[in-house]
């Protein structure tokens, strides 16, 4: 399996960690145990969740979380006026979350592969408009935080 699968199963897992934790009440050291015990790269209820880049996952999950105050206020700046991030769906909130985290904290990661991993991760859970607006949130989120990127013409 190659490291950017291993990346995308890290991130997928972090998306479904986040949601846990807000709707189940649990702290990001009881997430991370129980994902990588349980879920990361098992089968589960027959389904086969991907393998997964275990220190990334740690990176991006507990960065979410500590971090939460600068990922939420960039989120909610970014949103349309009178949805703050609170009033988004758990799940859309998650990938946001995961999604500004790594934009504005892991720049060893080009911007545009950040904002292509998290429209596929989305595309996990959703099919219809939602996946446009979590690719128009981080891409305006990317041009904030990496305006250099995008000075220069995509590869």
């Amino acid at each position: 399996m190659s490291r950017a699968e291993m990346r995308r199963g890290a991130r997928l897992s972090v998306v479904q960690a986040l949601y846990e934790m807000e709707i189940g009440g649990r702290g990001v050291i009881e997430a991370m145990a129980e994902f990588e015990a349980f879920w990361i790269g098992k089968e589960v209820e027959e389904i086969e969740l991907p393998k997964a880049e275990l220190a990334f996952f740690r990176d991006l999950l507990g960065g979410v979380v500590r971090e939460q105050r600068l990922v939420d206020r960039s989120v909610d700046e970014v949103l349309a006026s009178g949805w703050p991030l609170k009033r988004v769906e758990a799940v859309v909130r998650a990938v946001l979350r995961a999604g500004a985290y790594e934009l504005a904290f892991r720049k060893d990661v080009p911007a545009r592969a950040v904002i292509s991993e998290y429209v596929a991760v989305a595309r996990a859970f959703y099919e219809g408009e939602e996946i446009g607006m979590i690719n128009a949130v981080l891409d305006k989120m990317a041009r904030d935080f990496r305006a250099d990127e995008f000075d220069q013409p995509a590869a």
